[in-house]
């Protein structure tokens, strides 16, 4: 067999397209959901590493460092296969979101934290002046200065949990990557994981040009 037959057999690409479908959607939500859950937890493991009493602060300092330094395939696996030993068990849907969410809250908690440090502090001190509650100045006036900064580097970060999630397929998520390869094993042909790079490129490459474009608008912001 020549390379084009081996890798980009299209009449294999054309009967295994509907198996990568299935896989897509199940990874878009497992990204989507993810995503949300994890920016939400990041936000607030930030402002208690910015604003709680000082043992809390400590706390939410390990919980970032440990989650960024960990890999997330160790800690999927974790998730998945230890916990049962102890009598807690997550279905693979549930182990993969826990597991891509807690790494990316710490992400992101540090991602805001930068950004919330970037306002001058005369901003804090002009919003407690005006005697605004403190949850009311971080909406009013903290937050929409620093979500210029945050909003670049939050992106990049989503379109991690993206490529991430093809790491459910270790505990047999149907995520695109896993259906890729069943689709491989039952048609004896590796085009189905070409096919599955590409839905993934089709779907990331926006993302990351859109990335590009908020550094660069971003950096004129800052220029002025």
């Amino acid at each position: 067999m020549d390379l084009i037959d081996t890798f980009f057999n299209w009449d294999v690409l054309q009967r295994s397209f509907p198996i990568l479908l299935r896989g897509l959607g199940n990874t878009l939500l497992l990204g989507i959901v993810t995503i949300i859950i994890g920016t939400i937890a990041g936000f607030l493991v930030c402002l208690v590493r910015l604003y709680a009493p000082k043992p809390f602060r400590w706390l939410a300092i390990i919980y970032i460092d440990v989650f960024r330094a960990i890999p997330i395939l160790v800690l999927l696996i974790l998730v998945y296969y230890a916990l049962p030993f102890v009598g807690i068990r997550f279905d693979s849907f549930t182990s993969a979101t826990l597991a891509l969410s807690m790494v990316l809250a710490a992400f992101t908690a540090e991602v805001c934290r930068a950004g919330i440090q970037n306002v001058p502090k005369g901003q804090f001190e002009a919003a407690a002046s005006l005697g605004m509650p403190f949850w009311q100045s971080m909406r009013k006036i903290i937050m929409p200065q620093a979500i210029r900064v945050i909003i670049p580097p939050l992106t990049s970060n989503s379109i991690s949990v993206f490529k991430d999630t093809a790491l459910a397929s270790v505990v047999a998520m149907p995520d695109l990557l896993k259906q890729a390869n069943d689709a491989q094993a039952l048609m004896a042909n590796p085009t189905p994981l070409i096919g599955a790079a590409i839905i993934y490129l089709a779907i990331l490459w926006p993302l990351v040009r859109l990335v590009g474009h908020l550094e660069a608008r971003n950096q004129r912001a800052m220029s002025r």
